[in-house]
């Protein structure tokens, strides 16, 4: 009987839909994605669930909408920062979660994001063990937010180190992720490598800054591209590749501050524009998943949790309502056609958009009304509004919207939907305190760069 898949999920922070020579970009050199995305399948129309990272993070782990399993809003903000009362509840099943139960060995390593009190850590989720910095790199002190308390370095639920050389981070990752590798070769495991790269600030080993045509920023994307090569070489020396699913994605779109990141699509991170959440996704596993094919159905990362389930044999929770669907049937070639029809764009609590097919309308924007209509197929770039031109085509997408809202809700028009609470304590507290005589590497970052 073959065995169960390993399944190892990398998760880039900020990295957008252009960023790699394989979607375009034409400063980045990427051989080893590029080599991922012709040996597997490279998806064109590929959504996070929210445009910023604590809600896309805890959506894509769980196969829900954000707003579902209440990470639409964390007291007013719009990601989850050091010593706030709220996390993930552990009622949630998670895609660690879900595999553990299946028998796997599971870790994370890298950015959680979703809750740093002890009661919402990866540990609490699923997952056996966890090594990296709980949050986004730019969280620790600097210059001008001296006021942070110290950034720390994890390992499952302590802190092993405060103000880590950053620098240094990419490959510690990758040290501790290969060790995990060869440990356990032998049975199925799940890893979930979640980078710190590319959010600001941008601390680049000197090797990839030398050989970057695009500053710290294209350093930090051949950091990924550097990182993904030895795990795929590691995969190699233990015999692993007939046995591995990997999937190679991005929390949501880039700043754009920084080239053609986005590639011609409007708009940026932490936008609804479709900049801000149409992300990269390469799928590969050969013998499973057919090379050198590039999928423009929609999809998203919500979908990733049935997916999964159905590659591994795993069973997807039924006790609560989630919101992907199983695209197994897509990665193996079995169809072309995407199980997934319609997508949701949430800002906060908020629906701000919806996609049916190749049509996406747009109702608002932050506290702004609007109504503006783009044929994505024609106008990927969303330049030409059409709403005037394609009533019937509005009407049937409002009512979609309409359906949606009395399903999962929407803030904007008061309408409650079927959610779920965040796990929250009685009281948060920070996982580190400024100590005066404590010899950090760097006691306070000297980039003031934050996003």
């Amino acid at each position: 009987m073959p065995r169960q898949p390993n399944v190892i999920l990398v998760n880039c922070d900020d990295l957008g839909w252009g960023d790699l020579a394989c979607y375009g970009h034409p400063l980045h050199k990427t051989p080893h994605l590029d080599r991922l995305a012709a040996e597997g399948m490279r998806f064109t129309d590929f959504y996070m669930a929210s445009p910023v990272c604590s809600p896309s993070r805890g959506g894509m782990l769980t196969g829900c909408y954000p707003r579902r399993i209440g990470f639409g809003d964390f007291d007013g903000q719009w990601v989850l920062f050091p010593g706030q009362p709220i996390g993930l509840n552990t009622s949630e099943t998670t895609i660690a979660g879900m595999l553990k139960e299946q028998g796997y060995a599971t870790r994370i390593v890298g950015k959680w994001h979703c809750g740093d009190q002890p009661e919402f850590l990866p540990t609490r989720h699923g997952f056996d063990g966890y090594y990296g910095i709980p949050y986004s790199n730019d969280m620790g002190r600097q210059p001008d937010m001296p006021d942070y308390p110290p950034l720390p370095l994890m390992r499952d639920e302590e802190v092993m180190e405060a103000q880590p050389d950053q620098a240094a981070i990419t490959a510690r990752y990758v040290e501790d992720a290969r060790r995990f590798m060869r440990e356990k070769r032998d049975t199925p495991f799940f890893l979930y490598f979640a980078h710190m790269h590319v959010h600001l600030p941008h601390y680049v080993q000197e090797r990839f800054l030398r050989e970057s045509e695009n500053g710290p920023y294209g350093g930090a994307v051949a950091a990924i591209d550097w990182a993904m090569g030895v795990l795929m070489h590691e995969l190699e020396q233990l015999g692993l590749r007939e046995d591995t699913i990997v999937l190679f994605t991005s929390d949501n779109g880039s700043r754009a501050d920084f080239g053609p990141s986005n590639g011609n699509l409007r708009g940026t991170k932490g936008q609804t524009w479709e900049g801000g959440q149409r992300v990269p996704l390469i799928a590969w596993s050969p013998g499973t998943i057919p090379a050198g094919v590039v999928q423009s159905g929609l999809t998203s990362s919500i979908d990733l949790l049935p997916t999964i389930a159905a590659l591994t044999g795993a069973e997807a929770p039924s006790r609560d309502v989630i919101d992907g669907v199983d695209l197994s049937d897509l990665l193996t070639g079995r169809t072309s056609d995407s199980a997934r029809s319609e997508f949701f764009y949430y800002h906060y609590d908020s629906i701000e958009a919806v996609r049916v097919g190749d049509w996406k309308l747009h109702l608002r924007k932050r506290d702004q009304e609007m109504r503006e209509l783009y044929h994505l197929g024609k106008d990927p770039g969303e330049t030409n509004d059409v709403y005037r031109d394609e009533p019937e085509t509005v009407a049937a997408l409002t009512k979609r919207v309409e359906e949606m809202r009395k399903d999962l809700g929407d803030a904007a028009t008061g309408d409650p939907g079927r959610v779920r609470p965040a796990g929250r304590v009685a009281q948060g507290r920070t996982l580190t305190e400024f100590d005066p005589n404590h010899p950090y590497y760097m006691a306070e970052y000297d980039l003031i760069d934050r996003g």
